[in-house]
């Protein structure tokens, strides 16, 4: 296995976990924040139920950007109905002109959002037909679009099992949409290396981080899996890289944190699940049945409520962002080493 070339020196991340204790918030009143977008001016963007994205200001104001608010999202009401259907803003990135790109887990489209709230379609079938549950968004240098769909399963619960294998991999440029890699075991989040000469697939439930070489076209070859082939207790859902090269990630319901080395090695950062519930979800996994939504739901823990996604800011992209389903504010730390700068960082 080819790794990740680093930044000189020791990795800052072997010998070091985050300690609770240091953990802050900001945010509040959010709806479902699975995904978060930050900016060099330290304004946060996250995903919101309410049909939109919140703007989180440096000095903690916040508000809703949608086109229309859809006030379907209620945990206490109904948990199942909430996450599972209605519109659910999910993977977010900013477009060229800075305006949103929406991968609507709930409407199964892509969609793009100005910042004053106006919303097109810009894909919802493919080939005539249904796209699936479209999961994450990525814009590379190169300004095309890698979009991630994660199953056909609807409702997205009944895909929770280790033996479906029918996601896929998009990618958009100036020739349209098409499918670059698929049978992949609900596809998550993906990241690009440095150089963008690999792209990194979080495997959902195969509880594996997959990655394929991209050649000049768009393409993609020399599939392999990076790191250990189980990445432990709950289910990989977000991955984001730091600049030594770490690729972290975000274990969804055992509420993990994690990091890969660039040699492959697993780092354990953050454990703050429930660990009784986490057992039964395990043993109810391993039958390769789908797990039901009453296991799913009684997992997670307190810090970020089935943790999704990682993401780093601050002035210096040394400040770290969780993003989760059911927590209502965004917890933070400071990271030991920077962020990988996205796109629009730069």
């Amino acid at each position: 296995m080819t790794v990740i070339r680093t930044s000189p020196g020791p990795n800052p991340l072997r010998g070091w976990q985050v300690d609770p204790a240091t953990i802050r918030y900001v945010g509040e009143g959010l709806q479902r924040p699975e995904c978060i977008l930050a900016r060099p001016d330290g304004t946060l963007f996250t995903a919101d139920a309410r049909g939109g994205v919140v703007a989180i200001a440096r000095d903690g104001s916040q508000r809703l950007i949608a086109q229309q608010a859809d006030h379907h999202f209620d945990l206490a009401a109904d948990a199942a109905s909430s996450l599972l259907t209605g519109t659910l803003p999910n993977g977010l990135a900013f477009d060229a002109e800075g305006n949103f790109l929406i991968a609507n887990f709930g409407t199964d489209r892509l969609e793009m959002m100005t910042p004053g709230g106006a919303t097109q379609v810009l894909l919802s079938e493919l080939d005539g037909a249904p796209m699936g549950k479209v999961n994450f968004v990525l814009r590379d240098s190169r300004n095309r679009l890698w979009v991630t769909i994660s199953t056909r399963i609807n409702p997205w619960s009944d895909a929770i099992c280790s033996t479906l294998h029918d996601g896929y991999l998009l990618l958009i440029d100036e020739r349209g949409a098409r499918i670059v890699a698929d049978g992949f075991s609900f596809t998550n989040e993906v990241r690009l290396d440095a150089a963008e000469e690999w792209i990194y697939v979080a495997e959902t439930t195969a509880k594996r981080i997959t990655r394929l070489r991209i050649r000049e076209d768009g393409s993609l070859t020399d599939r392999e899996i990076f790191g250990p082939g189980n990445l432990g207790k709950g289910l990989i859902d977000g991955i984001s890289f730091d600049a030594y090269g770490n690729l972290w990630g975000t274990m969804f319901l055992a509420d993990r944190l994690i990091a890969l080395t660039p040699d492959g090695e697993l780092l354990e950062l953050l454990d703050d699940g429930n660990d009784a519930a986490t057992a039964e979800f395990e043993a109810a996994f391993a039958t390769g049945e789908s797990v039901s939504f009453d296991t799913l739901s009684r997992c997670g823990g307190t810090i970020a409520p089935w943790l999704a996604s990682v993401t780093f800011g601050g002035p210096d992209l040394k400040t770290a962002y969780l993003g989760s389903l059911k927590g209502s504010r965004l917890p933070y730390f400071t990271s030991p080493v920077a962020g990988l700068p996205m796109v629009h960082w730069r």
